[in-house]
């Protein structure tokens, strides 16, 4: 009977986007994880969600900001989260057929504690008559098509907004993971650091952002492109714009990538020799924005001797292998907790 009337939806609560996933017809929702609250003594009242709300990024009036309420994969203002949470699952549910609240799977990265599963469960149980989480990495592997339920090994990266999650998985079970609380916010940071330390150029989460996505690369072979930046002088006050490079906002990003690199290689060190041959033969896989960075595919294959392969819709990767599980819960059914 609840299956009949209630919908089932996987959620990757992404700390730059949340998408979710409605069993037996797809992604449903994809928007950024930011709130616009007012702020009206010790109360808050959401103002806008989502796109909406990024829009308002560095331009609220007094009284209203901005705020993203997941940091490193993880919720780091309880209430907000709660506010974007339900505000998101009743927008989901809308475009369901379903009449009751459905059950709920969650993606929540490797290195998650007790204490925040118990508050991404919190959360979400108002909108919810059940509450599951699949490891992020797992979700990635099974979007990503790797043969999780054989007998082999496969390596899957995943670099979110916050983290990125490494694991080595066979036969439906992590041999080994790792989750480096650095993403594409780190990338974000140190391209406004770079800014403002070479150039005494500062400029807001949104443009450094669009410096990433339009000419940020992690191989030497894109450093010749060029782009205009503008922001507020530090020494002037004044606005003001300069011709960036390629190379130098890979030179900024060069550190996260480098973490990134190192601990994919930590991965591969702890791998038992008998997966570790499965590995070499298959390669590994990107998902997650931070596998859009041009040229990383070829820079950590260049720097790990390994093939690198890219999903198909690297943002997707983790909701789409939570929804997965959800269409097929007698294959995966021990693979949730």
């Amino acid at each position: 009977m609840f299956r009949l009337v209630a919908r089932d939806l996987a959620i990757d609560l992404g700390t730059a986007n949340t998408l979710i996933y409605e069993k037996g017809t797809g992604i449903v929702l994809n928007e950024p994880s930011i709130v616009a609250v007012r702020f009206d003594g010790n109360r808050k009242t959401a103002v806008a969600f989502g796109a909406e709300a990024k829009t308002m990024q560095g331009r609220t009036p007094e009284g209203v900001k901005v705020i993203r309420p997941v940091r490193t994969g993880v919720i780091a203002d309880f209430e907000v989260a709660g506010m974007m949470l339900s505000h998101f699952l009743a927008q989901a549910r809308r475009k369901s057929r379903g009449l009751f609240k459905p059950r709920v799977m969650v993606g929540v990265p490797s290195g998650i504690t007790e204490v925040e599963k118990r508050a991404i469960r919190d959360s979400i149980e108002n909108e919810a008559r059940e509450v599951r989480l699949i490891d992020e990495a797992m979700a990635a592997a099974i979007g990503c098509n790797l043969p999780v339920t054989e007998a082999t090994a496969s390596l899957i990266v995943d670099i979110g907004g916050g983290t990125t999650d490494i694991a080595v998985i066979s036969l439906k079970d992590i041999v080994y993971s790792v989750s480096v609380r650095q993403g594409g916010d780190s990338m974000d940071e140190a391209i406004i650091n770079h800014m403002r330390r070479r150039h005494h150029l500062l400029v807001g989460e949104s443009t450094s952002e669009l410096v990433k996505t339009t000419i940020g690369s992690a191989h030497r072979d894109y450093d010749r492109q060029e782009m205009e930046v503008r922001g507020r002088s530090l020494t002037s006050g004044a606005p003001a714009s300069l011709l960036v490079t390629g190379e130098e906002i890979r030179e900024a990003m060069s550190e996260v990538i480098a973490t990134i690199t190192a601990a994919i290689r930590q991965a591969l060190e702890n791998t038992p020799p008998e997966l570790s041959g499965d590995i070499i033969t298959a390669g590994m896989s990107l998902a997650g924005g931070g596998a859009l960075i041009k040229g990383l595919d070829r820079h950590i294959s260049e720097e790990l001797k390994i093939s690198v392969t890219i999903a198909d819709d690297p943002l997707a990767a983790v909701v789409q292998g939570a929804g997965k599980c959800l269409d097929n819960e007698e294959l995966y059914r021990d693979i949730w907790f």
